[in-house]
Parts: C-alpha cells; structure tokens; sequence
C-alpha cells in the first residue's frame, strides 16, 4: 500500500542557500483592561479589532535587513581541465552534432575545457575581503567567484578549507572598497523560540530572505560533518542557501546555513546552520594565515550514556560521555582521567553526547588548559587537561599508490596520533592509514575506506608505507589484504 506524504520515514540530507525578502508581523492590541474574568468563567479570547494607530501595521524586519543583507554574497565555483588536443573519431563526431555537455563548448565557455560547477551564497566577515562559506560548495573546484548585494562581481582565493566542519574561507582579489563586514552575535546565548533570518541565494534566483524562529538547539545527530552541535531553525533554507547567513534580530551572525532534511530537495522547515562560536573560530585561523584548522588532542575515546549505564552510575538521566579509553602520555591521561570517568561538563557547558564534547572541546584553541566536571563513581571533581596539538610523532611518508595492486588510487599514510585526529582514527594504531581514496579507483572497488589502517599483506606485516611501497612494486597473482576497520580486522583475496 502506498505511503503517506506525512509519513516521512528515511529522510535525506540536503546542501542549502538564501536572500532578502521583507516579512511583516501584525500586532493585535490587548482587550480592554477592564474585561476581566471571573472565577467561574474561563477568560475570555482576547477580541479582534482593527488596528487605530499607523505603529499597529509598521512592525517590519526591514531594518535588519538592510543591515545585514549587503555582508551576503553568492558564491560561484567551477573546477576547470583543459583537454588535450588529441581526440577519438567518435569524440569528435559527438562535439560536431551535440557539442561538448550539449552546448558546444565545454561548461567554462573555452573550447577543449571540461567545468564543473557550483553555486552557494557566503557571508563577509571582514572588510578585507575575507568570506566564509561552505566547504561543500568549493569542494574540489579551483576557480571561484563572489557577486556582492550590489551586482559587483570579484574573483577569489580559497584561503582555507576545513572539511571535518564543513567550512571555507575565500579571498577577494583586489577589492574596491566598500565591502561591508557582518559582526558575529552570540550563537551561545540563543534560545529556543528567538526570531532568525536566513540570507542566501536559493535556486539561484537572487538574494533572498527567510524569516523564522530557532525550532531547537544542539542537534547532533544531522551527518554533515564531524562537529555536530547544529541550529536548527524553521527559517525556509533551500538549494543554494548552503554557505548563507543566520541573523538575530541586531542583524548579527549567529550561524551559517548548511544542510535541510527534505524528501523532496525543498525545504520542508526544518534547517540546520554552524553557529557563530565555531565559524569565528575558523575564521580566525584563516586570519592567523593557516591553510588549514589544528584542533586540541585530548587522547582518549568517549562513548555515549545509555539509560541502563545512566542507571547503574545512579544518574536519573543519561548525560555526559564516558571516558572508554585512553592514550599513554596524552593530555588525558597526564591530566589524571580514568577509564570510566564521566564527563560532564566543558569549562562549565554541559555536554550530553559525544558529538556535543568533540565540539565544545574543539573550541577550546591549542594554548593553556580547559576545566573537565567529571562524575567518578560517586564523587564529582574538576580536572584541567592541557590543550595541545597532537603530535606528529613519525613521519608520514605519504604513498600515493600508481602501481596494480588493490591499492591502486589511494593514499596511504604512517600512523601517529596527529594523523589519528585529522582522519578520525578510534584507536591508535600502529601502521599505514588510508588517508584517502580516488573516486573509481581499483581500490575504490576493491572496498577500501578511509580511515582503514593496513595490517599485513600475504600474511607479511605492514608497519610503514615504505612496507607497502615495497610489496607493491611486484606483480602478483594473488593478494590477501588484512586491515584494521574500527578495530575488527577484516581479511579479504583479491586477484593479480
């Protein structure tokens, strides 16, 4: 039996965009003070009027508007190859009937170019021409272009991604003056219920603005990048939004619209934006001139609470993160947590799973130390752990793997625990870690996922890519690759 449109069970994550549109509120005066009920009567429904004054009808977020939609811009990003000159008898025969991509000429516009493309909206955040934006809408493109509020158009470099938040700093090259800075407002003093607006370019259609409240807080379980603690808000947030801005009411950024859940690719009103607190932080880095974001290493791994765990340690809620294991001579372990400790609070913010503590602790930079509230058995006391980098404790030797093999197309690196924090490693374990995978790659196919760690291949250990390098210069008929996934080792032939 066919299912009902309302019964939207699997839903899909979308990338987003939004711009100004204005939306008025009408206010309905009180009833006069002197209806008033009586005990044995229910009060009653406050009377509908006609407004008497003109400030009756003149509630509007224009205003705001007006303040914060010139900061908003829309992103154009391509990925342009130039083709060799050299062509088959039927490429040549498609160019000539169908044109390249069905127009002619490649999508960049020159003949011979191959372009992908992408579109999003980003917001300036500093008057230097800095942009901040998504890192899913530049992702693997290497030409990119800002057009302002005021149809001015600049190209730009990327400065910065950083995929595990999905965020990207962009250049103007060669600005001319007048850019006007968002300032950032206080994602952390949101509240259920506030009034928001959302800017951005959806569909394409131009700028636009959407008007609505912060639906919830917090929300960790969305799937688009490593740092969940998302906003979610009820402000409609389309194709296009994704890289736009979410403004309070002072016409201050307090997020950065991301992603939607929808069946449909529309918004169905229920959007997710990076608040405030964390794109300040990236964006500070790019102004420091890192390419890239270096976060704290805690060295230890934290599980969620389970009711029955919760139970057991006398908790009437499950909350926190338990403490599951830890690395010898990591700030962890030097700052004297145990396993089994519960973690309760960061620096005084309550964290209720997992995702909630890898991002308040993400904020925390890399000098000086954070304050942990933790719960060991029955006695809670405070820890300071340090906040470092995590150390690059052997080189990592990249391999890039050209050679037939079933590693063919991926990029292998030596473990340490700064590889184990930038690729999301559970364990720290000794050997070569795939770093990456190329799309369509034999090892792509051969099931290879990032993150995998080598353990022996034809039953020889592996514990440098020098190893591997070694082993896979020769021709085999026969591999039998064991890895480490998540800490079951997995054992699998493949042919020569």
């Amino acid at each position: 039996m066919p299912r009902s449109p309302l019964m939207i069970v699997p839903l899909a994550v979308a990338w987003l965009a939004a711009g100004p549109a204005v939306a008025q509120m009408a206010q309905t005066p009180d009833k006069a003070a002197s209806d008033k009920a009586t005990p044995d009567k229910a009060p009653d429904i406050a009377e509908k009027t006609v407004p008497q004054a003109k400030g009756q009808v003149q509630l509007s977020f224009a205003p705001v508007v007006k303040r914060a939609a010139p900061s908003v811009v829309n992103v154009y990003a391509s990925h342009v190859e130039t083709r060799g000159a050299s062509r088959s008898a039927m490429d040549e025969f498609m160019r000539r009937f169908f044109g390249e991509n069905g127009s002619g000429r490649g999508r960049g516009g020159a003949p011979g170019e191959r372009a992908q493309k992408s579109l999003g909206s980003g917001v300036i955040l500093d008057e230097s021409g800095l942009v901040i934006t998504n890192n899913h809408v530049i992702e693997n493109m290497n030409e990119v272009r800002i057009a302002l509020a005021d149809r001015r158009e600049f190209e730009a470099t990327i400065v910065l991604r950083d995929p595990r938040t999905d965020l990207a700093v962009v250049k103007i090259k060669s600005p001319t003056g007048g850019l006007v800075a968002m300032p950032f407002g206080d994602s952390e003093a949101l509240e259920v219920g506030d009034f928001v607006m959302a800017i951005g370019n959806p569909f394409g259609v131009g700028q636009t603005v959407t008007q609505g409240i912060v639906s919830a807080l917090a929300r960790t379980q969305v799937g688009s990048s490593d740092y969940q603690f998302f906003i979610q808000t009820d402000a409609a947030i389309n194709p296009g939004n994704s890289g736009g801005a979410l403004v309070d009411l002072k016409g201050h950024l307090v997020g950065i619209n991301t992603a939607i859940y929808s069946q449909s690719g529309g918004s169905h009103g229920i959007g997710f934006a990076i608040p405030a607190s964390m794109v300040r932080a990236v964006v500070e880095t790019a102004k420091g001139g890192a390419t890239s974001v270096r976060r704290p290493w805690l060295g230890a791994r934290v599980q969620s609470v389970t009711p029955d765990i919760a139970e057991s340690m006398g908790l009437d809620h499950p909350t926190g993160v338990l403490v599951a294991s830890l690395q010898p001579k990591s700030p962890a372990e030097e700052a004297g947590l145990k396993r089994g400790d519960l973690i309760l609070t960061v620096d005084g913010k309550t964290v209720d799973d997992p995702e909630a503590f890898g991002y308040r602790f993400a904020l925390k930079g890399l000098t000086g130390t954070t304050k942990f509230g933790i719960l060991r058995g029955t006695s809670r006391t405070t820890v300071a752990v340090k906040l470092n980098p995590a150390p690059e404790t052997r080189p990592r030797d990249t391999l890039k793997v050209r050679t037939r093999s079933p590693f063919m197309g991926a990029t292998l690196v030596n473990t340490s625990p700064a590889v184990a924090e930038e690729i999301q490693l559970d364990l720290p374990a000794e050997g070569v870690a795939v770093a990456g995978v190329d799309e369509n790659s034999i090892a792509a196919r051969a099931g290879l996922q990032k993150g995998d760690i080598i353990v022996a291949i034809n039953g020889a250990p592996i514990s440098s890519t020098k190893d591997l390098e070694r082993i896979t210069r020769n021709s085999l008929n026969m591999w039998e690759v064991s890895i480490n996934r998540g800490g079951e080792v997995l054992t699998s032939v493949f042919g020569g």
